[in-house]
């Protein structure tokens, strides 16, 4: 949330600097420091967004980071007979499905880790080819999107529901069933990105298109490639250049990095915009489906959901966007390319999704480890 006001003016600023700078069009607001994922802007919108006493959100997050920090250990056990893994909120623990031919011995491996095991009819191997094949088809845009659902063993294929009876969707639909096993779910709107014309206040600016930073790496940011192409300039909150676009990709992923220089330099923060403290960034561990996270953006600023679906081929306007996460977290116009976090863990940067802040919604995210790999980026990290 950088405010019109001189950079310099804060206290504790060097010992930022020790962590390697401000972020690259970061906050005016004070760096975190507080290294528990439970603090009380934490707790605050948890109780807020998902509904949780304070008591039980406390619980919670501890519950998922033992979850997240199981997740592939419990993989590991699985072998070839793994089927996927969720944190189930009414345990609160984490569930790893296996296959129903697996050996007595790997089931009682995956429990050995602390998981609970179910059983299912397919492999996660068997789901994600359903999903490739699937991907390959020419999406109508009543076809929202599709990923793979571990719970039910299932692609489940999501079609909006004033769309269902159109050709071109029962079409795809006929298609995708024939790829594997498919199950059609409807929903009440198709995804958009959540860029925005250029408006007063904070983040990025590329020609007349406002977005949201999402994390810092050595040598600029990361941030949504639909927000701008490779070579873009890019524009801090008072108007001075900040740095270019070194790579873009949007549609079929959605994902970029913006290098940084004129005086701008990188931390490993993430705004609370008042609501909790800024969040330092630690890592970037996976959150497993189930689990709580929290989003930053420039237009309504902190908000936290819950993990729905890892995998999911979101089908916008522009073309599909694959290996999506899938949230509860409402966006809005603006916070496209902010952070996703889990505690203090990096999940992802903000691409889209339908609905808003008012009325609620779902927003997807492209996963953060992805974007590194890609452009062989190294996250900058407290």
């Amino acid at each position: 949330m950088r405010r019109r006001r001189t950079r310099l003016t804060y206290a504790g600023l060097a010992a930022l600097l020790a962590l390697g700078g401000w972020t690259a069009g970061g906050t005016g607001s004070a760096a975190a420091t507080d290294t528990d994922p439970a603090s009380a802007g934490v707790l605050q919108a948890m109780q807020r967004d998902l509904g949780l006493s304070k008591p039980r959100a406390e619980a919670r997050l501890a519950a998922e980071r033992t979850a997240m920090d199981l997740t592939p250990k419990a993989r590991e056990a699985a072998g070839s007979a793994y089927g996927g893994a969720w944190f189930d909120a009414s345990s609160e623990r984490l569930t790893v499905a296996v296959t129903s031919d697996a050996p007595p011995a790997t089931v009682r491996d995956v429990r050995a880790t602390g998981a609970t095991v179910r059983t299912v009819a397919h492999s996660a191997r068997e789901l994600d080819a359903a999903k490739a094949r699937i991907d390959r088809l020419p999406a109508p845009s009543g076809v929202s999107s599709w990923h793979v659902d571990p719970v039910a063993s299932t692609v489940v294929v999501n079609v909006v529901r004033d769309k269902r009876a159109d050709n071109d969707v029962r079409r795809f639909v006929s298609r995708a069933r024939a790829a594997g096993p498919v199950t059609v779910e409807t929903v009440t709107a198709a995804p958009r990105t959540f860029a925005a014309g250029t408006v007063g206040g904070d983040p990025y600016y590329t020609g007349n298109v406002r977005c949201s930073i999402g994390f810092s790496v050595h040598g600029g940011f990361i941030t949504a490639g639909h927000c701008g192409g490779q070579g873009a300039a890019v524009r801090g909150w008072d108007g001075t250049h900040v740095g270019t676009f070194r790579g873009s990709s949007f549609p079929g992923d959605d994902y970029a990095w913006v290098s940084v220089g004129s005086g701008w330099w990188t931390v490993p923060v993430v705004l609370g915009w008042g609501t909790i403290p800024d969040r330092l960034v630690r890592g970037s561990a996976e959150a497993p489906v189930g689990t709580s996270i929290c989003r930053s953006g420039s237009t309504t600023h902190w908000h936290c959901g819950t993990v729905l679906a890892r995998n999911e081929t979101v089908n916008y306007s522009q073309g599909a966007v694959h290996q999506m996460t899938k949230t509860s977290v409402c966006a809005e116009p603006g916070d496209s390319g902010g952070s996703f976090i889990s505690g203090d863990q990096a999940q992802g940067v903000t691409s889209g999704g339908w609905g808003n802040c008012s009325g609620g919604g779902e927003t997807w995210f492209q996963p953060v480890n992805e974007i590194l790999g890609r452009y062989g980026l190294t996250l900058h990290t407290a």
